[in-house]
C-alpha cells in the first residue's frame, strides 16, 4: 500500500489521517499540510504501516512542537522513543 492522507477538520482541529507506507519523500507535503492549517493539527497513524527513519524523527519533532499522534503504532512509538534516547 502507497502513502495516502487525508484531511479532516471540525473548525477547532484538523486530523490527517494517514495509511500506508510514509518515506521521507513524503515529508515536504506532510509539512506543508501541517503549515497550511491555523488549527490545532493531529495525526492519526492508524493505517500507518511502514516508516523509515527520516519520518521517526520528524515525527518526534511533531510530538515536540505539540501535535498529537492519534492511534501510533506501537513499532512507531518505541522507534521513536529510541531514536530520542539517542539523542539525548
Amino acid at each position: 500500500m502507497t502513502f495516502r492522507s487525508e484531511k479532516v477538520s471540525d473548525g477547532k482541529n484538523t486530523v490527517l489521517w494517514l495509511s500506508g507506507r510514509i518515506q521521507s519523500e513524503h515529508l515536504e507535503d506532510l509539512k506543508s499540510q501541517i503549515e497550511s492549517n491555523g488549527d490545532t493539527i493531529v495525526l492519526d497513524l492508524d493505517e500507518v504501516t511502514l516508516v523509515d527513519v527520516g519520518v521517526i524523527h520528524f515525527l518526534g519533532s511533531c510530538e515536540r512542537a505539540g501535535i498529537e499522534l492519534r492511534h501510533c503504532p506501537p513499532f512507531v512509538r518505541e522507534w521513536i522513543a529510541r531514536e530520542q534516547d539517542r539523542d539525548e
